[in-house]
């Protein structure tokens, strides 16, 4: 009991280094996946391989953790309970084919640089936002300067890209 008490007492750093041993037993091929799978709603490969390219785009970046677990287990960044929920990759055939591509190195070719996105029918009020393409369900976008924003509304959706 005593343990449980302290267990939910974690704050601040214990709670960061809890949330690290629960990533430590995913593999980064395993945190991937998790992230296409309840990202990209498993509609196409376009889609999956633009979430994990967003995924890479911030591990690379400096200003997010340097693994794939530990960018998709960063807490409020991606579905709750993405490293706990139950999976079923029979829904999504082509889920480790594009997980194992993203992570060999293939991007989606239209997300560029983009750390963000959100679901495709979600309208933001922010004026930062440059969106650079719309695919499996979600918008991508850049954060910019708001002189800098060129394109303010999500694409139209673009799928077919990444496939074989």
């Amino acid at each position: 009991m005593i343990r449980t008490r302290t267990a939910l007492r974690l704050t601040g750093a214990g709670l960061a280094l809890a949330l690290l041993a629960n990533c430590g037993r995913h593999s980064e091929l395993d945190c991937m996946q998790r992230a296409m799978y309840f990202e990209s709603n498993r509609s196409s490969r376009d889609g999956m391989v633009a979430v994990g390219t967003v995924v890479m785009n911030r591990v690379e970046s400096g200003e997010y953790p340097t693994s794939v677990c530990g960018v998709v287990g960063q807490r409020n960044q991606f579905a709750p309970r993405i490293m706990s929920r139950k999976m079923n990759t029979k829904t999504a055939p082509q889920l480790r084919e594009a997980a194992e591509s993203v992570l060999q190195g293939e991007r989606h070719p239209l997300v560029g640089d983009a750390k963000f996105f959100h679901a495709a029918s979600y309208r933001a009020s922010y004026n930062n936002m440059h969106y650079v393409v719309t695919a499996g369900g979600n918008a991508f976008y850049e954060r910019r300067d708001p002189a800098l924003v060129t394109q303010p509304e999500p694409l139209p959706p673009v799928e077919g890209l990444t496939g074989y």
